[in-house]
């Protein structure tokens, strides 16, 4: 599959492979970082916010 997505890519003019699946990869990160989040419970953010920060 990435072969093929490689292919139909360099077939366009003017767009880099390595940086278009750089770019999918990090928006993928910050959607499954957002998902992570709305799904937490809100005793647990309850519990992350009054933890001590220093000794």
């Amino acid at each position: 599959m990435l072969k093929f997505i490689k292919q139909s890519l360099e077939s366009i003019q003017n767009v880099e492979v390595y940086a278009t699946i750089s770019l999918t990869i990090f928006f993928l990160f910050f959607v499954g970082l957002i998902w992570w989040v709305m799904t937490r419970k809100k005793n647990y953010l309850k519990h992350m916010e009054h933890l001590p920060l220093e000794d």
